[in-house]
């Protein structure tokens, strides 16, 4: 009932609030009053209880060019309440729990409609400033243009999402594991879950331990993987790593010069993992990946993001002769608006970890120091708090930085 008196009194109106504004590529965030319009047809306002800082996040806001857009709200592990909204929604009412996300679903095109894709090719990814039609929901204190990011823009109180960058999710998830399921952890898990499809009694190996490929890591546990061997060169991942599944640990500054790839070969017999993921963004760690990954029907699977340009080499016989293959995946091949509610359901069935992600809370004040604790490699997921009130009802203890 309050949620609906709550709508009844500023649906159609401009909303005052607060936001973590990037004015500048790297430099501190900025709490900011802002002004955030109605949403307008086939759009959604969304009342946002809490996000969660991605590495994504950082490697946007640290660009320049050519994806450099200011002034801009980041963050897009997000989940929120609808508070209102435009003409032509049918599926998602006031009051509902989602998730916006990056990658958008129609329902119509052939992308859509296939188990094949995620990918929607009516309403393409791209790193646009703007919400779908081209403008933003956006200003600040002068009236102003403030960009989006991702059609989230989850460092926010309120955000303005398309329909088709929306999930709905049960309400029963707290809000700090829900929003994980808005991209990393449901991109490491769904890697091992649809992408690579692992098998039961398999072996993985995981070049990167960071959220991604401890994602990587409890799918593959919840798959049935029997080895799962982990590289990184932090040693601290050794007992973080356990909790997720991770059988091995290797950590490529202790191996002498010799090469981590021909370390699990040694492990594995001179055949390989079956399924090896890259979840840094190096080539040279792809390379790696490739050359560990077993001949006859291994799998590698490219997570990591790296600068635009990047390339890294194959060697044709291998290649052509091994009968491996290798790939890139976006979103770890989900379709957010059928496997985010799977994800979230095997959280509240205590099968996903959702809870060992989650290192720090803090509230939107702090937000600088979640960027200074990812960049330093201190935590694995910062959630950061609008909705201080609901943190509150949760009995979330914020972290003092």
């Amino acid at each position: 009932m309050a949620q609906t008196e709550e709508a009844s009194k500023t649906a159609g109106k401009p909303i005052r609030c607060r936001a973590a504004v990037a004015r500048k590529a790297g430099e501190p965030l900025v709490i900011e009053e802002i002004t955030v319009a109605p949403p307008k047809a086939r759009e959604l306002r969304v009342r946002v209880l809490c996000s969660a800082l991605c590495f994504s996040d950082i490697h946007f806001w640290r660009l320049e060019e050519p994806h450099g857009y200011y002034p801009r709200i980041f963050g897009h592990e997000t989940v929120g309440v609808v508070e209102s909204v435009g003409e032509g929604i049918e599926d998602v009412k006031v009051g509902d729990t989602v998730i916006p996300s990056f990658l958008a679903y129609c329902g119509e095109c052939p992308d859509c409609t296939s188990i094949k894709s995620n990918q929607c090719s009516k309403l393409r990814f791209e790193l646009s400033p703007y919400i779908r039609d081209g403008t933003s929901r956006f200003s600040d204190a002068k009236g102003e243009t403030i960009y989006h990011f991702g059609y989230t823009s989850g460092f926010s109180e309120y955000t303005v999402v398309d329909i088709t960058h929306v999930t709905k999710v049960d309400p029963a998830i707290p809000p700090s594991k829900a929003c994980l399921l808005g991209c990393g952890v449901s991109t490491g898990v769904g890697a091992a879950w649809k992408t690579a499809d692992v098998e039961a009694g398999s072996t993985v190996a995981i070049f990167g331990l960071g959220v991604i490929g401890l994602a990587v890591a409890e799918g593959a546990r919840l798959r049935g993987a029997k080895t799962i061997i982990g590289v990184d060169l932090n040693p601290d991942k050794v007992e973080i790593g356990k909790k997720f599944g991770i059988t091995h640990f290797i950590n490529p500054k202790e191996l002498g010069g010799k090469p981590a790839s021909e370390v699990i070969l040694g492990m594995t017999d001179g055949l390989g993992a079956d399924y090896c993921f890259e979840c840094v963004g190096l080539p040279s760690l792809s390379q790696e990946a490739f050359a560990c990954c077993r001949k006859g029907w291994g799998k590698t699977i490219i997570l990591g993001v790296d600068k635009p340009d990047s390339k890294f080499i194959l060697n044709s016989l291998v290649n052509n002769h091994s009968g491996k293959t290798i790939t890139g995946v976006q979103y770890g091949g989900l379709k957010p608006n059928i496997d985010i509610a799977i994800l979230g359901k095997r959280h509240l069935d205590k099968e996903l970890q959702l809870d060992l992600f989650v290192t720090h809370e803090i509230k939107l004040e702090d937000i600088n120091k979640a960027f200074k604790l990812l960049i330093e490699g201190k935590c694995l997921r910062t959630v950061i708090w609008m909705d201080q009130e609901r943190a509150s009802a949760d009995g979330v203890t914020f972290n003092e930085l």
